[in-house]
């Protein structure tokens, strides 16, 4: 301690204080932090009138298990231990540290404040002993009142947008250096120091931490949802933010964060899912497997149409014929690009770089300027022109034309006497109008021709027009037939 012998004059008092004392806290409860030590006398003690602001030389202090002890002298602390066991205060020695648990930070805080003793040789006059809880304190429960933004992040698709996050979980903490807690937050404490007096304080920055924490977290890939199976990485996170104001000014540290759920609002759950399904359909095959559901269901629409299931399925015909995307040419792309996909790949076929050769008997150039060999544009997915079918062709209602007696989309058999653009003239001539241009012959008698008479739309068959016009939807009847 460094201190000096005591002066000769003196009263009674003084010489009660040269008694030796017992100093021992048996059981710090787990709502208090901090315990100031008393002299333990016994029924037989003659050392009564000693100053509780003076400790012997020789006097015996017992620390325990989940305990540490310093020693303040003139409001400095000038000993401390954290190891449990029996320890005897001699005057006459250097300042101690006995701790092996505390590592080199405890250290240099003692040694700090030992540097800043500054007395002279007088006895020192007010001498004390604090016992400190440091066990691991527990069951310190949090919830967000407001929504903590989180970023979701889509790596794959390159996509990324915060939603509010709302959870609730318990953390621990414990003293990890009781200089520190001493000189900057307990003090002087006449009795003990309760945890009820900075719990509020703490919960309210740890709350604060969340938000730079989930900032950080997001950053790393790690979903919302995935918060309660990452009581790791939350705790990191949560750390780097608090340990400024909590382990470097306070002595404390964050031991663990347990976050039971993490949920966030229903708008961002859907837009969430929304966009999710998106992703899924930029893939062909997934968006060409969507479309044939939603053709489905929209089928089974059609057949409760209160207008009866065949204009509900005309008006799909409709649909389709105004530039809907057939599911077969989804496939086709899809199936395009899986191939594509293996001859690109580095020793593909004969091609050392793996790339398809250009030009050759099948190339064809798209319209955006590349030169291609399959069905589709490597560049811009469009489909590549397909030639007109030779011979007897056929239009079939949903607008796929076709040779053979059934339709190659919807499976519809061709109607009788159907060709690409109205009748076949017995020379093989196809015409729509009531002599053949070809050679001069008549149409053939009994095969009435038919348009519109509300709108003036001709069938691609007029000799066999669908049941309503695809124009304004009225019905086709004896009204639509041209006179001869």
């Amino acid at each position: 301690m460094g201190l000096i012998k005591a002066a000769l004059a003196g009263a009674s008092s003084t010489l009660a204080d040269t008694w030796l004392e017992f100093f021992t806290c048996e059981s710090i409860p787990v709502d208090v932090l901090v315990v100031r030590g008393k002299k333990q006398l016994g029924k037989h003690s003659s050392n009564t009138k000693g100053n509780e602001n003076v400790i012997s030389d020789g006097s015996g202090i017992v620390v325990h298990e989940g305990q540490a002890m310093i020693m303040v002298d003139q409001g400095v602390v000038t000993e401390i231990a954290t190891e449990p066991g029996v320890y005897k205060y001699e005057s006459g020695t250097s300042p101690s540290l006995f701790s092996s648990s505390f590592g080199a930070g405890l250290k240099e805080t003692f040694k700090e404040m030992w540097d800043r003793i500054k007395h002279g040789g007088d006895a020192a006059k007010d001498q004390r002993i604090y016992f400190f809880n440091m066990k691991e304190l527990l069951d310190n429960k949090f919830g967000t009142q407001n929504p903590v933004p989180f970023r979701v992040t889509y790596q794959d698709l390159g996509r990324s947008f915060t939603v509010g996050v709302r959870c609730n979980g318990i953390y621990s903490y414990k003293i990890a250096d009781p200089v520190l807690f001493y000189a900057n937050v307990c003090g002087n404490v006449t009795s003990q120091y309760s945890r009820s007096e900075l719990d509020s304080q703490l919960k309210s920055e740890f709350l604060d931490s969340l938000q730079p924490a989930f900032a950080n977290i997001s950053a790393t890939g790690i979903r919302y949802d995935e918060l309660p199976g990452r009581q790791r990485e939350v705790k990191t996170a949560i750390e780097t933010e608090l340990n400024p104001e909590w382990k470097e000014k306070r002595g404390l540290q964050i031991e663990k964060v347990a976050i039971n759920s993490a949920t966030i609002s229903e708008a961002d759950t859907k837009r969430i899912q929304e966009f999710e399904d998106r992703a899924w359909n930029t893939n062909p095959t997934n968006a060409a497997a969507t479309l044939v559901e939603a053709q489905a269901q929209a089928m089974q629409g059609a057949a409760n149409n209160p207008n009866g299931a065949a204009m509900g399925l005309f008006g799909m015909g409709m649909a389709q014929q105004a530039g809907g995307m057939n599911a077969q040419n989804l496939f086709n792309m899809g199936a395009q690009q899986g191939a594509v996909g293996a001859t690109t790949a580095p020793g593909a076929g004969n091609n050392p770089g793996g790339a398809p050769a250009a030009g050759g008997a099948d190339s064809w150039k798209c319209d955006c300027g590349t030169s291609n060999t399959g069905k589709f544009c490597a560049n811009c997915g469009k489909a590549k022109p397909v030639a007109k079918p030779a011979g007897d062709s056929w239009k079939c209602d949903c607008g796929t034309e076709n040779t053979g007696k059934f339709c190659a989309n919807c499976g519809k058999a061709k109607p009788a006497g159907a060709s690409a653009d109205g009748w076949t003239c017995e020379c093989g001539a196809v015409n729509k109008g009531k002599f053949c241009a070809e050679c001069g012959k008549a149409k053939p008698a009994g095969a009435p021709l038919y348009r519109c008479d509300k709108c003036g739309w001709e069938p691609a068959d007029p000799f066999n027009p669908p049941k309503f016009c695809a124009e304004c939807g009225d019905p086709f009847d004896d009204s639509d037939i041209v006179k001869q």
